[in-house]
């Protein structure tokens, strides 16, 4: 079983639409592998991925690979994933199976009090964060995770979105009447998704127009 960095924390219907959706994307990455899968989530809200067939190893680090993966055992100087769970004026909180404190400065992501950098990336809860385990409590972000969300600044703007598949936040765009304002949702993980702003379009316009839409936590990020 392979238990992946990511959370279905919705409940009733909504959590029947992510979970098949989470099994529709799985099938598409194992689709050429000699593979049966079956997907679940955890006591704590993560994913899990039960695969079993000849390509079995080859589907299990496909999925890690996409995904990340939580696990129990920690090397230090390794990359691991957790999801964000928690800040305050010490760092961030993620979970990755236990909780995992990266301390302010082990963020890399320039000036500002964590929230103010959280703010200032669009980070909403329950993102996926990639960071480098130390056994004395020293964690760091990864430097692939930093180089990725200042990417995010650099681009044209995007609107980050929590609690809400890929395919509602599609359609949210697209009832509010912005379907030609943007490039595309870029999925960042299962409940987790970011809008990318065509040039020209202000995020926090579209933030403001669709935020009535959806029952979620939305942050803009603005080209610096």
């Amino acid at each position: 079983m392979v238990v992946l960095a990511t959370k279905c924390y919705v409940a009733g219907e909504a959590r029947e639409r992510a979970l098949d959706g989470m099994t529709s994307l799985v099938a598409n990455e194992l689709g050429d592998l000699d593979v049966e899968f079956d997907v679940g989530v955890r006591h704590d809200e993560f994913v899990s991925v039960t695969v079993s067939g000849d390509d079995e190893t080859v589907a299990r680090n496909v999925l890690r690979e996409e995904w990340g993966e939580v696990t129990d055992h920690f090397t230090d100087g390794e990359t691991y994933a957790g999801t964000l769970e928690g800040w305050d004026e010490d760092g961030f909180v993620l979970d990755a199976g236990t909780e995992v404190r990266i301390p302010a400065d082990g963020l890399g992501l320039g000036a500002g009090t964590p929230e103010q950098i959280r703010d200032r990336f669009g980070i909403v809860q329950h993102t996926t964060l990639r960071f480098v385990y130390d056994e004395d409590g020293d964690h760091e972000l990864a430097d692939a995770e930093r180089d990725r969300l200042y990417d995010w600044t650099r681009g044209q703007g995007r609107v980050n979105v929590n609690s809400a598949t890929r395919a509602e936040t599609r359609a949210t765009v697209n009832r509010a009447g912005h379907a030609n304002d943007i490039v595309t949702v870029e999925r960042l993980g299962l409940l987790e998704q970011s809008i990318i702003c065509r040039e020209n379009t202000d995020a926090p316009g579209l933030l403001a127009s669709i935020g009535g839409y959806l029952p979620s936590e939305l942050k803009a990020v603005i080209p610096q």
